[in-house]
This record gives structure tokens, C-alpha cells and sequence, in this order.
């Protein structure tokens, strides 16, 4: 026969309804950071590649600019996406953040990749959708403190 969860120490605990979209949205998220820093590459080495010039950009910055923003956001959103996995709570919180800033620097670079950016605003709202779905079943029962 098995060994007994008293004796190993092992607590079992059944998976809420809310896990499922919690998943979903970490993986959604290190996708997001791949595309970010994957579009942060672009720029840095192929500014030609896009359907504007620089200064055709919401924000006029240049393109080295805008690659090292994608890289370095693409990492944190990569980052909490992970963490998100591990059940960080602060990651959940951190993560709708991210992905707010994510679609206003995507709206800003609408114009050089319309077609990239309308993508990754979807998952954005995903990732939106998705991490705040069940937010009232994470909150502590009442008494708990």
C-alpha cells in the first residue's frame, strides 16, 4: 500500500476554478515578453523593416530606442509571467499593470507595425481578461486576520 499524507507531510489541496485562467494568463504572458523583446530585436537591427519612418511613430523616438523599451519590457513581462505561474499574488497584480503599459506602448507603435501591434494588444487583453477574472475568490475570508 501507499504511504498516508500524515506521513509524508504532504498537504493536498484541490484546484479552484480560477487556476485555469491564472495558467493561462502567466503562459500568455511569457509569450508577450518573447514578442516584446522579439520586436525589440527587430528594431535594433532592422530599422528598415518597419511601414514608417521613426519620426512616423506616436512618440518620436528612434528605432534603437524603441528596441532596448521592447527588450527590457519583453524581460520584466517574461519575468512576472513566470512568477504568475508560481502563484505569486503580486505577479497577478503586476502583471495587469504590465500589460495596461503594454497596450499604450503598442498604441504608440501602431503606426511602424500595425499588423504586430494590433496582435499583441489582443493578448494584452488577454492576459487582462484573464488575471482578473476571479479576483474575488483570491480575497481572505472574512476572519482570517
Amino acid at each position: 500500500m501507499g504511504i498516508s499524507d500524515q506521513q509524508t507531510g504532504v498537504r493536498r489541496t484541490s484546484a479552484k476554478g480560477w487556476v485555469g485562467p491564472i495558467v493561462f494568463a502567466g503562459v500568455m504572458m511569457i509569450v508577450l515578453g518573447c514578442f516584446h523583446a522579439f520586436q525589440g530585436l527587430v528594431a535594433l537591427f532592422n530599422d528598415g523593416y518597419y511601414a514608417v519612418p521613426a519620426n512616423g511613430l506616436a512618440i518620436h523616438i528612434d528605432f534603437t530606442t524603441w528596441g532596448w523599451t521592447h527588450l527590457i519590457f519583453g524581460t520584466i513581462v517574461l519575468v512576472a509571467g513566470f512568477c504568475v505561474l508560481l502563484g505569486q499574488v503580486w505577479a497577478r497584480v503586476v502583471g495587469v499593470i504590465l500589460a495596461v503599459v503594454s497596450i499604450m506602448v503598442n498604441a504608440a507603435f501602431l503606426a511602424a507595425s500595425p499588423f504586430w501591434a494590433t496582435i499583441m494588444i489582443a493578448v494584452d487583453i488577454l492576459v487582462i481578461w484573464a488575471l482578473t477574472l476571479h479576483g474575488r475568490e483570491v480575497r481572505p475570508k472574512a476572519g482570517a486576520y
